[in-house]
Parts: C-alpha cells; structure tokens; sequence
C-alpha cells in the first residue's frame, strides 16, 4: 500500500478510515484484474501486520479489520485462497478487551462472510465459537453487531450447508491426500472414488457443540437452541442422529429460569421427538416390505420372518443393511422423511435415565414423554433397560405433579406391555418345540440349540436381553415404597413376571418370599389382594413344598403380628381360599395348628377361621361338603378340621353345627360344664347366637321343623341357651325357640317307641368311618391343656391344679379350693340354682351322685328318674313325649327363672315354655 494510504487507514476518524478502505478497494481490484497476486498478497500481509504486536494502538487494529474487509470485498469469489489468512486476525479481534475492536470485528466479519458465502463454512466452528461467546457481551453494540453476523451465517447454512465443496486449490489437495491414505488403508484393489471435503460437516460441529452445550448464560443458551434448532430445520443434515451427544445438556435448559429459554427448548425438542416418531414409521414400513417379501419368495409354504427387533444390535445401533436394502429407494427421485435414519436408541434411553430423577419437574416429565414414546419405536432396544427403568418409573406413580403422574402411568402401562409381548425364551420353550416355531428371543447360554456356524441375526436369538432376577429384585424394592399405586404396580409386574416364566423367578430360593410374606401387613386391602394373589400364584406352580412353608409362615406371621390377625386376617383367609381353593387352604392350616404349640394362638386363629369358615360367600363349597358326612371325603375334611378346631369349643362346636353333626354337638355341650366359662366363651357364644340368625344356618333353622328327625338340634340350641345369660342374644334364641314350640311341632311320637332318635342315633353312627368318642377323648385333652396353661399363667403350681376333665367326679372340697381368680360366677350361680329356687337337686353334677356327675343332663343318654332331668331332656326335643303328670313344678327351667321361663303348653305332649297363665 501507499504510504499515504496506510496513513489514512489507521486514522483515529472512522470517516477516514472509511474513505480509506474504499481506495483500498480499488486498488486490490486493479491488481486482480492485472493478475498480480502477489501485490494482493502483499497487500494483506501488511494488514495483517497491523495486528501483530499486542500493545498496536486501537487505531492500528480498527484500520486493519476494516481494510481486510475492504481486500475481501475487492476478491469477491476469488478471495478462497486468500481467505485463511484474513479469517484468522479477524477472529483474534472478537475477544480483544476493548468493545470497539469487539464490534469491528464483528462488521469486518459480516463482510467478510457476505462476499465468500459457502467458502466461510471452513471456518464455522471458530466463527461459532466467538459468536457463542459475544452472544452473552456486556455491550449492546457488540451483541447487535454478533446478532447480524449470526443470521447471515444462517442463512449462509442454510443455503449452501449440506452440499457445498470448496474451490480453494489447498483445501482440494489435502482431500486427494486424505484419499490417498484412504486407499492405502483399505489395501491394493480399493477403487478410488473422487470424493470432494464439503466446507461444513456436522461431524466437525458436533464435539464443540457437545462441549459448549453446558452453558448457564440465558443469552448463551438462547443462541444455542436457535442454531440447534436451524440445523435440524435443514433436512439433509440429519442432526437428529446425533442428538445423543447433546441432548443431556438441552434437557438441562428445561429447568432454566427464563420463559424464552424453556419455551425454545421444548419446541427443539417436540421437533426432535417427530423426526424420531417419523423414522420409525418409515422403517416399520420397510420391514413389513421385506417381509412381504420374504413371505412371497419363501419355499414350500415356510416364510422367512424378518421382525423390526431384527434392524437393531442390543448396543442400539441399527444392523447394517443388505446390499440390495441400500439400493432399495434409489432412481426414484422421492425424499421420505426419516428414511436412511440411523438413531442411536440406546444412548437416547442413557441420557433420558439421568434425568428421571433430576429436581426438576418439566425434566423429569419431559423425559418420562420420551420414553414412553420410545417404547413405540424402539422395544428391542428398551427391553435391556426394563431393571433400571423400573425404579425411574414405579415410584412417580402416585407422583403430586400431573404432567409426571400422567407420565409415568403411561410409561409403565407401555412398558408392561412390551414386556408381558415378548416372546418365550428358549430355555423355557417346550423341548419338542421344532427350531422353525422357537420363539424369541432366546435366553442366554441355557438350553441353546445353535448350529455350528450361527449366522449373527440367529445368535441375536440365542440371547435373551432381559434380566429376570434384575428386574424382581427392583420390584421387591418399590413394595416398601410409600405409595400404593407403586406397590400395586410393583406387585402386577411380578404377577405377570411369573405367569411368563413360573419357573425361573420368584421362587422359594430367591429371596423374594419373605418380602412378599412381609406385604401382607400392608395397610392397604389392594396392595394385599395382589400379594396374596401372587403368593397364590407361585404356590399353584410351584412345588407342595412352597406351599407348605407359604402356611407355616402365614401362621408364624399371624402369631407375632396379632393386630394384622384381628384386621386382615379374614381378608387373607378368603383370598387364599378364593386362589388356592378353601379346602386346600383350611386342611393345611388345620394341619399346622393342630402341632401349634401357642395354645392361645391357636384358639384364636381357629376363632378367626370359623368365622370366616361360616360368613364368607367363597367358602360355601366348602360348608356343602362339610354337609355331606356320608361321602368318604367329607368325613375325612370334618376329622382334619375337627382335631384343630378342639383348641375353640364354640368353634368346634359351630363345626359340628355346619356338619349337621348336632348328636355330637350334644355331647360336646356335657363337656362344656365343666369348662371354665370366661367372659370370652360367653362372647363367642353370643356371636354364634347371631350367626344362628345368619342365612348360612338357613337349613338349621328349617330343621328345627322337624323334631323327629333332628332331636339332638333342640337339645344343643337348648344347651346354649342354658350357658348364655339374660342378654339380648339369649333373648333372640329363646324367641326362636318358642316360635317352634308355639306352632306345637314338639308333639312327637309316643316317648315309648325311640324311633326317631334311633333313627338319628343309627344315621350318625352308621358314618363308621369317623370315631366320634375317639374325637371327644381328643377335645378333652386339648381343653385339659389350655386349663393347665391358664392355671400356669395364673401362678398356680402344677400339684394344685385340679383338671376339670377327670372322669371321676370332684368332690365339694376340692371344688371350693380352686384359685377364684378366674372363676366365672355365671358357672357357679347355675350350679346353687337348682337347689334354691326347684326346691330340689340341680340338673347338672350332683354332689353326692357319681353317676349324675358323669353325664351331662343335655346327653340324652342321661335318663334319671329325677322329673327336673326328664322335663330337660323332653323338652329339648327329645324321643318322645312326657306326660304331664312327670313334670315337676321345679324342673331344670326353674332354674333360670320360673316366673318368665317356665311356660307349659295347653296341650297334651311335651311340657315347653309357654306365655304366662296358660296351661
């Protein structure tokens, strides 16, 4: 340059500089047209020059960037060669300190990138990345001037991007370099093909967007989500095959605080989601082509099956395709979208796991979207990730935000079901199972039946991706979850888990069973259907072993958790019976009680069971059986149940009553005087009165209609009626019983025939099958044991207890030594009524008499001469009738109170409580 002109250039004044720079122009025109480049070389050399020493004045540099801008302008299309030498001081000038040389730079640029268009791609990442940083300037002139630089490069992008070739002699040498070494590599025989380095590559852009994408500057992160966004607006690009490298910090800028930058990145990201969603579609379109196909071309009526897993290595990346795939499309001159796509699912489905759990709401929700939808795309791939999508999903469930409840409960129910359609694996298929029908895919190393040489689609087969154990033991993890919609779906998964492969999870060896045992005392009903469903589940297919430590630690359960007992303890009974079936359920547990040692225990679980045994709908088979006494079975349920059921006498009782074994019932009632009669046998005693009332005992109480052939039915509701005191449910029983008597269905046959009750007597002991005195002896000794244990609790030493069981009868002093402590009044107020209010002996043990203490008055085989013992044993509905003139004014009613009780009948026949004044 002329030295004037340097002069003028590097003037404090912009207009001169300016003036300058347009002489400049044309002097570097001239020389182009003059060929002389070496002048032009020189002439940008001595500009450059201005830049070197890092103490030039300001006006030094202001002079030199718009004089490079000038030399640019000048060049016009031929400034490619000379471009890397003026793009570099450039590019020094955008971090200098001063704003001015900020904002020149900024404009030398923007005329700089005008006149070379696609040759300034070479250069975009550094340009990009001094835009990315003035984007976030403090000065307002700088920002704006970066702003303008960074929509010309846009819309240079834009237009020139995906296929445009430099024309810079240097930049074509080193390509034919690169491909020289490419030659070299592949090996002597590679054809050469002239390929030409486009001046834009995503490829190059990627990794400094990958590292600038963590920014925390709102400016920063705006200008990145616009030129994320213009690069996947441009469709030969592709940018959403590299999404894994930069969607975990984009997913970051959905917790920013500013609106602008949240809106942005939601749209980025809806767009990105589409171009998945649209690759898909068209590559489940070509699949079902191929299968097509393949189905046409196969031999003999046996199609070869291609399935979308099949396009996909268990890394994520897609297999690559067949030769005649990749000329499948071509010459057709038509651009599908998402065709060609190769997305990497399973780096998405990495990133997408971050954030599950990240603090924030729109990411957690936006992530949970993601995933659900990849589950439409990408089963094959996502199937691998089931353990560790479990505990991201089950617990958001029941999550207080909507947006991620909705969510999840869409992620689990897509991912249930993906999991529940997958194909056997092979290890569990049939063995005769021909290699054409194996399902898939198979399960890895076990049970294999691979050909020597596999091709690799046959050995993708061969292995099972998902991890079964895995996947239980996060299950077992969500039941302590504090949310019952998680534990429900915790709970269904391993219901279908199990259903898939019965035998290769939850078994008695996993450690799954305590867990499961331990959900039991949930406080939720639903969370306990399910586990007992399960359990049930496990049982059926499992072995008799599973089963029978399923009951033993149900009982053990029981008896340390009582509270779980008295709250669910009827719920878990029906839904075991409701699974497994009742009789299974009740001779198993009968079993285990019967060698249970905890006789408190014991008794109670019997309560809890006969309650359930007589209310529940889903025992009424199981009541029918009971019924039926002929049947061999049915003896066998009633002796099973019968041995256990003695540690209850209402239950056993109540037994007896449902098996319409009311003759046993009787005698059962003879043992129950000499039995302690708590507050808490009086109480089930009152239960069992209302339970009378219940439709169960419908049959019951239609027996009482017919006297003859149900004699012992009187005297066992008679004999409640005697332990019962003056309570509302001695009130209900009596007015049941003198509806029956006042309709005169007591008069009987002559007392002197026997034929009914023989008939009765010959029915229950024709069922030889099942030792009714051998059962008493056994409820004798079991009530003798729970004496002796509350005798123990109580304090007293063995040498003073006195077993209430003894057959020979207890003597008045020995009697009146007993510890009070426990002595129920209602026992021994009946045993003084007799005397002081008939005037005469009791009915019940007689002091003096060994033989009345040896039979209890409701045994009809207990036949004294005693009127009072007549009038009982008749008027409970006995064989037959007593004439009036053998019942005494003082009977065994008396005794409960004459003026309200004892009532004859008009008629001739049994003596029966009547209403007052008749006779």
């Amino acid at each position: 340059m002329d030295t004037h002109l340097a002069k003028a250039l590097y003037d404090a004044k912009y207009e001169r500089r300016k003036s300058a720079a347009l002489d400049l122009e044309k002097l570097v025109r001239d020389c182009l047209s003059h060929a002389d480049h070496a002048r032009i070389t020189q002439i940008i050399d001595q500009l450059c020059a201005s830049f070197a020493p890092s103490s030039a004045p300001p006006n030094a540099r202001n002079g030199g960037l718009i004089g490079l801008a000038a030399a640019a302008i000048a060049l016009g299309p031929e400034v490619a060669p000379y471009l890397d030498t003026i793009v570099k001081p450039v590019l020094a000038c955008f971090s200098d300190p001063d704003s001015r040389i900020r904002y020149f730079a900024c404009e030398s640029m923007y005329n700089i990138a005008k006149v070379s268009r696609g040759e300034i791609l070479l250069y975009f990442n550094e340009v990009f990345d001094a835009l990315n940083k003035l984007a976030a300037d403090s000065e307002v002139s700088v920002k704006n001037g970066a702003e303008l630089l960074d929509r010309l490069l846009k819309d240079i992008v834009a237009e020139s991007g995906p296929a445009y070739i430099s024309h810079d002699p240097l930049v074509l040498e080193n390509d034919r370099e690169e491909l020289k070494r490419a030659e070299a590599g592949e090996g002597a025989g590679a054809e050469a093909k002239p390929v030409r380095t486009r001046t834009f590559s995503l490829a190059r852009f990627i990794p400094l967007l990958e590292e600038r994408i963590y920014v925390v500057s709102p400016f920063t992160r705006t200008f990145l989500v616009s030129w994320i966004t213009v690069l996947d607006s441009i469709p030969d690009l592709e940018l959403v095959t590299y999404l894994p490298h930069f969607l975990d910090g984009l997913l970051r800028y959905l917790g920013d605080p500013n609106t602008d930058v949240r809106v942005a990145t939601q749209g980025v990201l809806a767009e990105f989601l589409r171009e998945i969603r649209e690759a898909a579609e068209v590559e489940r379109a070509r699949s079902e082509a191929r299968r097509n196909s393949a189905a046409d071309e196969s031999v003999e009526g046996e199609p070869v099956e291609l399935e979308e897993e099949e396009l996909f290595e268990p890394g994520g990346e897609r297999a690559e395709p067949d030769e005649e795939d990749e000329l499948e499309g071509e010459g057709s001159g038509a651009w599908v979208p998402g065709q060609g796509l190769r997305i990497d699912y399973a780096a998405i489905a990495e990133t997408l796991f971050k954030h599950l759990t990240s603090p924030d709401e729109e990411i957690q929700a936006t992530s949970m979207r993601w995933l659900s939808e990849l589950l439409s795309y990408a089963q094959a791939v996502l199937v691998p990730f089931t353990p560790r999508l479990i505990p991201a999903i089950l617990p958001y469930l029941a999550h207080h935000i909507p947006a991620i409840q909705v969510a999840a409960q869409e992620t689990n129910r897509r991912l249930f079901a993906v999991v529940r359609d997958l194909r056997e694996p092979a290890s569990l298929a049939s063995p005769s199972a021909s290699p054409a029908s194996a399902p898939r895919p198979l399960a890895p190393e076990e049970g294999h039946r691979r050909t020597p040489t596999p091709s690799s689609r046959e050995r993708q087969r061969d292995e099972d991706p998902f991890d079964y154990q895995l996947t239980v033991a996060n299950l077992t993890v969500q039941l302590l979850n504090e949310h019952v919609e998680t534990r429900v779906a915790a709970l269904d998964w391993m219901l279908m888990l199990h259903t898939r492969t019965p035998g290769k999870v939850l078994t008695l060896e996993d450690g799954t069973f305590p867990a499961l045992l331990k959900t039991l005392s949930d406080t939720s009903d639903e969370v306990i259907k399910r586990d007992l469903q399960l359990l049930a589940q496990i049982s059926s297919s499992s072995e008799d072993a599973y089963f029978a430590a399923f009951m033993a630690n149900l009982l053990e359960l029981f008896s340390t958790d009582r509270r779980l007992l008295e709250a669910r303890g009827s719920l878990i009974v029906r839904q075991l019976c409701l699974s497994l079936g009742a009789e299974r359920i009740y001779k198993a547990l009968a079993e285990i009680i019967e060698k249970d040692e905890d006789l408190e225990f014991a008794s109670m679980m019997v309560q809890k069971l006969t309650v359930v045994l007589i209310t529940s709908p889903e025992l009424a088979d199981l009541r029918k059986r009971l019924k039926n006494l002929e049947s061999r079975d049915g003896q066998m349920l009633f002796s099973g149940l019968y041995r256990s059921w003695c540690h209850n006498p209402v239950s056993v009782f109540s037994l007896c009553l449902l098996a319409q074994a009311y003759e046993h019932a009787s005698n059962l009632l003879q043992i129950f005087a000499d039995l302690e009669i708590t507050v808490g046998l009086l109480v089930q005693i009152d239960k069992l009165v209302q339970l009378i009332e219940s439709p169960v005992f419908t049959s019951l109480r239609l027996q009482l209609l017919e006297p003859e052939k149900h004699p012992y039915l009187f005297k066992c509701l008679y004999g409640l009626l005697m332990l019962l005191p003056q309570s509302t449910a001695f009130v209900s029983l009596r007015n049941r019983l003198n509806a029956v008597s006042s309709m005169g269905f007591l008069h009987v046959a002559p007392r002197s025939s026997y034929s009914t009750a023989a008939a009765s007597r010959s029915k229950i002991a024709g069922k030889d099958d099942i030792k009714w005195a051998e059962l008493l002896s056994h409820f004798r000794a079991v009530q003798g044991k729970h004496e002796k244990t509350r005798r123990l609790a109580l304090g007293t030493g063995p040498d003073t207890l006195i077993s209430s069981f003894d057959p020979t009868p207890a003597s008045e002093p020995a009697s009146a030594s007993r510890t009070p402590t426990l002595r129920p009044a209602l026992r021994r107020k009946a045993d003084r009524a007799g005397p002081n209010m008939s005037g005469g002996a009791a009915p019940g043990r007689s002091v003096s008499s060994p033989a009345s203490a040896a039979l209890s008055p409701l045994n009809p085989k207990a036949r004294t001469a005693s009127g009072g013992s007549a009038l009982l044993a008749n008027g409970a509905g006995g064989a037959g009738p007593t004439p009036p003139s053998q019942s005494p004014a003082g009977g065994a009613f008396a005794g409960v109170g004459t003026s309200k009780l004892r009532r004859p009948t008009g008629g001739s026949g049994t003596v029966m409580p009547a209403p007052s004044g008749r006779k």
